[in-house]
């Protein structure tokens, strides 16, 4: 199983980014997907989630608006565009798959930096 994600990088306030998460390894179809970011000395937060079927996505209050998360099945990859980005965007940003049949399965990324600043 991996999540790789990437698109991270140094970007100026009001910039964008787009992220990618690419899942190998699982059904990718039949999982709930979402970004998570955790930035320094904070605990990590939930971003944005989308259904295993695509279409519903929830959004952090403090993105809404200004984030739009996707994904493509056929390509088994997720993604997360982020607009008029923000300092207070700077985190690692990390991709986790969630499924709940009987028991549990989950399965993280290891992280793709994103800098806002000037």
């Amino acid at each position: 199983v991996q999540l790789v994600e990437s698109g991270g990088g140094l970007v100026q306030p009001g910039g964008s980014l787009r992220l990618s998460c690419a899942a190998s390894g699982f059904t990718f179809s039949s999982y709930a997907m979402s970004w998570y970011r955790q930035a320094p000395g904070k605990e990590r937060e939930l971003v944005a989630t989308i259904i295993s079927a695509g279409g519903s996505t929830n959004y952090a209050d403090s993105v809404k608006g200004r984030f739009s998360m996707s994904r493509d099945n056929a390509k088994s990859t997720v993604y997360l565009q982020m607009n008029r980005l923000k300092a207070e965007d700077t985190a690692v940003y990390y991709c986790k798959a969630y499924r709940r049949i009987i028991s549990v399965s989950e399965y993280w990324g290891q992280g793709t930096q994103v800098t806002v600043s000037s």
